[in-house]
Parts: structure tokens; C-alpha cells; sequence
């Protein structure tokens, strides 16, 4: 099965550029099958990471970053593929 594993924050104002670098600093071990990263408007950035793994594996995830980085907290999203029977 693979997992999604699906990271959104939100910079404070008018640090969008350091904290896509710090998103794009972060390790994880071990590391996921595939990694993207996006970002949006108002300075947001998504991380997207894929498994193979059960849905309710225990997977590495980002962090927290820095509190005066980020606006508010951190979202988090769990999803499983699914294929059409």
C-alpha cells in the first residue's frame, strides 16, 4: 500500500523563501519513496512524501518548524491510494 503523508505551514510574514529552504533542509530516515515540495500564495509551503507502507505505519514526518517562523501551526494529512475495483 502507499501512504501520503501531506505537511503545510503557513511563514510568517515575509519569510516564505527561508522557510521553503528550511522545508527543503529537513531529512527524514528513512527516506520516503518520493518527495515534493510546493508552494502557494500567502507564503505557504506543502511537502508531500509517499511510503510503502499500512496506512497507520509509523512514519518519519517533518517537524515543528521554529515558532517565529510559521504563522500558526502546522497541518498534517494522512491518505492511502486507492485503486478503482
Amino acid at each position: 500500500m502507499t501512504v501520503a503523508l501531506m505537511w503545510e505551514a503557513r511563514a510568517s510574514d515575509g519569510r516564505g523563501a527561508e522557510l521553503l529552504g528550511w522545508a527543503r533542509a529537513q531529512e527524514l530516515a528513512p527516506e520516503p519513496l518520493r518527495r515534493e515540495i510546493f508552494r502557494a500564495p500567502q507564503d505557504r509551503v506543502l511537502v508531500i512524501t509517499w511510503w510503502d507502507a499500512p496506512y497507520d505505519a509509523e512514519l518519519p514526518e517533518l517537524p515543528e518548524p521554529d515558532g517565529e517562523l510559521v504563522a500558526r501551526a502546522v497541518h498534517r494529512w494522512r491518505f492511502e491510494s486507492v485503486t478503482e475495483d
